[in-house]
This record gives C-alpha cells, structure tokens and sequence, in this order.
C-alpha cells in the first residue's frame, strides 16, 4: 500500500540534533540582540495573507480558546556583566532550557517557515533552533519575556495537534501541520477569536526565526547582503553604474556642480 503523500519520512522519530557549538550559537544569539534586525522582521511579517486552500477532511476541526497557563522556574543563572568579551565568549555562560521534544518542533515549525529552496538551506540545517534556544534560555529581562510566549505557543501548538488530531505536531501528516499552521499564521481582522493570542504569539516565534536566519552568513547571503568582506589590494572605488546612478540623483536635485568627476581609465 503507498505511503501517505503528505507525511514525511521516520517524521515520528525525528529528533532536532544540532551541529553548532555553543561558542557559534552564542555569537549568533549576540548578533541578534544587537542588531536591529529582529524589530524589522517584527514589524514586517506580520501582514502576509493566509493561505485560503481547503485543506480537506485533514484539517479536522477547528478548537475552541484554550491557552496553556505555564509556570516557569526563573532563570537565575548570571550572565556576560557590562563588559562581556564579544572576542572569546565563555563556553557555557548559561544553561540551555529547551527539551528535547521541544527542540524538534521548533526544528519543524521552523522549516515550515524557512523551508529548503534550491541551494538555500532550511532554517534547520542552518542551527535556527539552537539560536532559538539561546535566546530563550538567557537570563535578561528581553529574552525572558520571549521564554514565556515562546513555550506557550509551542505548548499550544502541540496542545492543538492532540485536540485535532490526536497526535503530536512533529507526528503530524505535512497537509494537518498546515491547517493548524494555516489557522494560526497571522492576526487579521477575519482571524477566528480562539486563534488570536496564538497568533500574536506565533507572530514573536515567526520573527526571531526569521532575524536568527537572517543573521547567519547563509541568509546573509541569500538577501545580496556583501557587507563585512575585506577587499585585498587597492581600493577600486564605485562602478561607472554606480557614478551614473548618482549623477543623475544629483542632477534630479539640481546639484549636478557638485557630482564627482570620474577620471578617464
């Protein structure tokens, strides 16, 4: 008999390893909170529209609110101080809190959102879910804001799959992961009431598996971003393209005297 189309291989057994060491994952983490990356993935992803396909009898019922009210232990672990070595970071200046099971959601959900497309690479297979981790497990007041509503929604999710369909969300066939995916993927004005607090939560989740990415020399790539590449040799100045570019925005403002003269080559 042929396999379900739709469910994805040893996907009960699946268990998120990843291959970053903490020192990688830690500089990622940084690079994160320091840049302002991730606000501009908060405040541009959220307005995407939700995939109208019916997903047949797979997409089962739909629930009512529910919101898992989690009581979480405090981080108390110390962190880098006001003068952290940014050049050689301690190994293990925290505990990480994710479990395994829940490692591997987030490993799924993050390939649902960052899925593999040619040569670019899942958010998985870039270490996303370590980050993730980091992020979640540091002991400031940002992170462990995010702690709280990052484990309510993957709590939720999970919680919503049982309902559903009686199984985990890893466990999940691809087209039943979709219609909760489908239900939960952003707060608009047509999102059902019980879906609401999930979706903004989700919404967190979604943007700092999108800016951990897009922090990563992989994602960095994918977006053209060249910065931070020494140049060997003399410096060769900006392409004839990019002068002609800039003439005519100067032109545009009638300040052509003050363009640059490109010398004869």
């Amino acid at each position: 008999m042929a396999k379900d189309q739709n469910y994805t291989a040893d996907q009960h057994q699946m268990q998120y390893k990843s291959g970053m060491t903490r020192r990688d994952s830690l500089k990622l983490m940084m690079a994160l909170a320091a840049s302002t990356l991730l606000p501009a993935v908060l405040a541009g992803c959220d307005s995407a529209p939700v995939s109208t396909t019916d997903a047949g009898a797979d997409a089962a019922k739909a629930t009512t609110e529910h919101w898992p009210e989690l009581k979480l232990a405090p981080i108390t672990a110390p962190g880098y101080g006001k003068d952290p070595n940014l050049i050689l970071p301690p190994e293990s200046p925290w505990p990480l809190t994710l479990t395994q099971a829940q490692l591997t959601l987030v490993a799924v959900l993050s390939d649902i959102l960052l899925p593999r497309e040619g040569s670019v690479p899942s958010a998985s297979e870039v270490h996303v879910p370590a980050v993730v981790d980091e992020w979640v497990s540091a002991p400031y007041e940002r992170q462990q804001q995010d702690r709280l509503t990052i484990l309510s929604a993957l709590t939720w999710i999970d919680d919503e799959a049982q309902m559903r369909f009686s199984k985990t969300f890893v466990a999940l066939t691809k087209t039943q992961q979709k219609a909760i995916m489908d239900d939960i993927a952003f707060d608009t004005a047509e999102t059902p009431v019980q879906f609401k607090r999930i979706a903004t939560a989700f919404g967190r989740f979604r943007s700092l598996v999108l800016a951990a990415f897009f922090c990563t020399p992989e994602g960095t790539k994918d977006i053209g971003y060249v910065g931070n590449v020494p140049i060997g040799g003399d410096y060769p100045g900006p392409t004839k393209e990019a002068y002609a570019h800039l003439d005519k925005v100067l032109a545009d403002l009638g300040l052509t005297e003050y363009a640059y003269p490109i010398e004869a080559g």
